[in-house]
């Protein structure tokens, strides 16, 4: 049962994951077409579309890294799983998985208390705290950590397995 609940989970936490991430994709793409239409077209980009375009790709790797992870997209070696005795294997597989939880975990805690400890400061194009933009970076570390948690110390899947 417990299992069930896990991979349901995930298959639900995945898709809004990469909606989400889609979403903030495509208003970079629109924000970089803005400024490239308003610098060569327009005469002057406002100094905001630079901004904006860097937090929004920070915030969209951020909240698909969990995904990428779970899914095994992220680029790793995997011959030594494959190499070693399937205890050997396991072990790797588990020590593995609590690296990433605590790495995870780690990050989302340091990166929450450096959001809180710029909010005196605000951005230069966007004027807002530069608070409200870090704060994706704690996002994304505890849905990594989430994706991890649910995913579980199996071994990732690897090129071969989607082939």
């Amino acid at each position: 049962m417990f299992n069930t609940l896990r991979s349901r989970l995930l298959a639900i936490s995945r898709p809004v994951s990469l909606t989400l991430a889609g979403a903030l994709l495509c208003l970079n793409v629109a924000a970089i077409l803005f400024g490239v239409f308003a610098r060569y077209i327009a005469g002057g980009a406002p100094i905001w579309t630079d901004e904006i375009s860097r937090f929004l790709i920070i915030a969209t790797v951020m909240l698909a890294a969990g995904t990428v992870w779970s899914e095994g997209g992220h680029m790793r070696v995997g011959l030594l799983e494959k190499l070693l005795p399937t205890p050997f294997a396991r072990l790797l597989n588990v020590y593995q998985w609590l690296l990433t939880l605590l790495i995870a975990a780690g990050g989302a805690w340091i990166s929450y208390r450096y959001a809180l400890s710029v909010s005196m400061f605000t951005t230069s194009g966007l004027g807002i705290s530069r608070t409200v933009p870090l704060l994706s970076l704690p996002v994304g570390f505890l849905l990594l950590a989430w994706h991890a948690l649910l995913y579980g110390p199996a071994p990732l899947k690897t090129v071969e397995d989607t082939l």
